[in-house]
């Protein structure tokens, strides 16, 4: 490996622009933003630089230094460079440089602006570190960082009670994804000795059955962290709530940070989860499509344009994470990395509408803002080419190869496959729905009738995000990450599921586009509650599952925590402390009433006190 120190400066870069921007800039905004846009450019280029050099790395390399060292437990702070993490470095830093540059516009006259700078770039780091690490517990460091920093920026605006209270439900809900997930980092240690991943792979090569009966157990606690990171169900409710941030950390939580680590990690450790006798990827793939078809579903009644964006992005996640539980880990990663630029630029496209209405995010008082604005919607519609599966966009690609993976992968199902293409015509009904309404029609607000097109340094994010959108399926990406299961790991192309994928995909696409142009073309008003009834209202009320939380999870936490309140209030601090101190008090006050300094007492009491000695040892 050549240029070594690359990829450490790669990592830290964005640490020390964040550290920089708290601590020495915070009350220069400029210079602050500066900062943390060149830290992730230069990342970037490093990244591109370090690739260049030493190419994809398909038998991958290491960098690491010793960090911790107890007994027999050594811990390394090692950076883990192969053809897993190196695509994914580009992705981070250059979706998310895209994001920063756009962030100078969107939030250019807030009060925080330094701050949000400097909360972006902690953001960045700690996504850095998550990709690189070679070992679980620097994963598990760097992962509970991307915790701290997604509620710092989603609870942005934290004067805005529903924004800090989203900020908070994030983070609690991934601390019960993530309590899981340590206890399956303590499994496989207590087990196997160790966290590296290396020397974990090489023991899981040598004896495939070291787990025993404990397999699907150690998978399934490891996989509860990607369920909160990645927002699968039942813990997909924090990420709606999420769009209370600025739509800039939206696109990044949900195009190539956050979200993303939970399926990176399910495919940096699927030596974990494919293991003889294990049932932990069968469990996994029904979980992803239960969340594509059920997020798919409510996504169709939201009006809010970000909350269709969260929920879509839902829904791939749940591809994403079905194709890793199908035996697909490359092609997993694949539909992640396309899905990371056409949903980058879905969510700036929506801040650009936002931003043109004043902050106006429900799509029934937009509409014909095609004409008023041509950049932001052509690149809009690229995207949505691209997240519906139209050829050649890059979705197409991507999505047909998590279809093939259901019919020919090594944990096939074919009733994944079809739930998928059920998937696949709900997404392109929804996202056409949001397309007539905002863009096609006539306006239905004020605010839509005088949008004017967004400033260039929020446009030309738009049109270069647009180009990997539109062409990424032609860059061999799936290739790449194959590489790293040793070839294996993804659908590939050609053969008959590739073939049944593609025609389905193409099938779904047209059907769910017929859907939406006969719904929605000239539509002022939804015609589907009148349809749907009671269903449609469920649906928009995301079917009532924050209400099942709030009345059975949080009343029992509640309950728990006044029972806690009392014991602790009336027995520990009641009965134990004041008892104790109560008890030692009144003795004191009654000894201090034998201590009068009075010498004739003292004689009386000697005395009474011999007489009593007398009368018990002669009585």
């Amino acid at each position: 490996m050549k240029l070594p120190l690359l990829p450490w400066l790669i990592l830290f870069l964005p640490l020390l622009a964040a550290a920089a921007g708290m601590l020495w800039t915070l009350r220069s905004p400029a210079r602050t933003a500066r900062l943390s846009v060149g830290a992730i450019a230069g990342s970037f280029l490093l990244s591109v630089v370090f690739i260049a050099v030493n190419g994809w790395l398909p038998a991958g390399a290491e960098s690491a230094v010793t960090w911790l060292a107890v007994g027999d437990l050594s811990v390394d702070l090692g950076l883990q460079l192969d053809s897993l993490s190196l695509p994914m470095l580009l992705v981070v830093t250059g979706v998310g440089g895209v994001i920063h540059v756009y962030s100078l516009g969107y939030l250019r006259d807030d009060p925080g602006f330094a701050r949000y700078f400097a909360c972006l770039s902690l953001f960045t780091f700690a996504m850095l570190g998550v990709v690189l690490a070679n070992n679980f517990l620097m994963l598990f460091v760097f992962w509970e960082l991307v915790g701290v920093s997604s509620y710092l920026l989603i609870g942005f605006w934290f004067g805005r009670p529903a924004a800090a209270d989203a900020g908070k439900k994030a983070f609690l809900t991934n601390r019960v994804g993530d309590f899981g997930f340590l206890l399956g980092i303590l499994l496989v240690w207590s087990t196997l000795g160790t966290l590296d991943f290396g020397e974990l792979r090489k023991i899981i090569s040598v004896r495939p059955d070291v787990l025993g009966g404990a397999a699907t157990l150690a998978g399934l606690l490891i996989f509860c962290g990607a369920v909160g990171k990645s927002a699968q169900f039942p813990l997909h409710v924090w990420l709606p709530d999420a769009m209370e941030g600025p739509t800039p950390v939206s696109a990044l939580i949900h195009a190539a940070t956050m979200v993303a680590a939970g399926v990176y990690m399910l495919c940096r450790v699927f030596f974990l989860l494919d293991l003889p006798g294990s049932h932990a990827l069968d469990i996994i793939g029904w979980i992803g499509g239960i969340t594509a078809l059920f997020a798919a579903v409510v996504a169709l009644q939201q009006n809010d344009i970000k909350r269709i964006l969260a929920y879509s992005t839902l829904s791939q996640l749940g591809y994403m994470v079905m194709a890793v539980g199908v035996g697909g880990p490359a092609t997993g990663m694949y539909h992640l990395t396309t899905h990371a630029f056409f949903k980058a630029l879905l969510f700036l496209g929506a801040g650009s509408v936002i931003h043109a209405l004043h902050h106006q995010q429900n799509i029934w008082k937009m509409g014909g803002l095609s004409w008023r604005m041509p950049v932001t919607f052509l690149t809009f519609l690229v995207a949505t080419l691209a997240l519906c599966g139209v050829p050649p966009f890059s979705g197409f690609f991507s999505k047909d190869a998590v279809l093939a993976a259901t019919l020919t992968g090594n944990h096939a199902n074919y009733l994944l496959f079809g739930l998928g293409v059920a998937v696949a015509v709900l997404t392109t009904l929804y996202m056409f729905r949001l397309v007539f309404v905002v863009f096609l029609g006539s306006t239905r607000s004020a605010h839509a009738n005088a949008a004017q097109e967004s400033p260039r340094i929020m446009t030309w994010p738009l049109a270069l995000l647009a180009l990997p959108s539109a062409l990424a399926g032609f860059w061999a990406i799936d290739g790449i990450y194959a590489g790293a299961f040793g070839g294996e790991g993804g659908a590939g192309h050609g053969g008959w599921g590739h073939t049944i994928a593609m025609l389905a995909s193409l099938a779904a696409v047209i059907g769910g586009f017929v859907l939406a142009w006969r719904l929605y073309r000239d539509a002022m008003d939804d015609p589907l509650p009148a349809k749907l009834g009671g269903l449609a209202e469920a649906m928009r009320d995301r079917f009532y599952l924050d209400e099942v939380y709030q009345g059975t999870v949080i009343r029992f936490q509640d309950a728990c925590a006044g029972f806690a309140d009392l014991f602790d209030r009336w027995i520990i601090a009641g009965v134990a402390v004041r008892g104790v101190h109560g008890t030692t008090e009144f003795v004191g006050r009654a000894l201090r009433l034998a201590q009068t300094g009075n010498l004739r007492t003292y004689a009386f009491l000697t005395v009474l006190g011999l007489a009593l000695i007398l009368y018990l040892a002669l009585g």
